[in-house]
């Protein structure tokens, strides 16, 4: 079937997608990264290292010798 309509946002997009590849392609600045990922990121990791501990704590390896 013939969509007209889909030609020609292929077309914008190949482009789009071309001239992005030269050297006066508009470009965008990049974003400084954010600080509170990294702290939601080891909030997270600590919460589920302490639910892992929780459901499966670690055993003592009997074979060793005690200190």
């Amino acid at each position: 079937m013939f969509d007209p309509t889909a030609m020609i946002m292929t077309d914008k997009a190949t482009r789009h997608h071309v001239l992005s590849a030269r050297p006066k392609a508009p470009t965008m600045p990049e974003r400084p990264p954010r600080r509170r990922g990294d702290a939601m990121r080891r909030l997270t990791a600590t919460a589920l290292r302490r639910l892992a501990d929780r459901l499966e704590p670690c055993r003592v390896n009997t074979s060793a010798p005690a200190s």
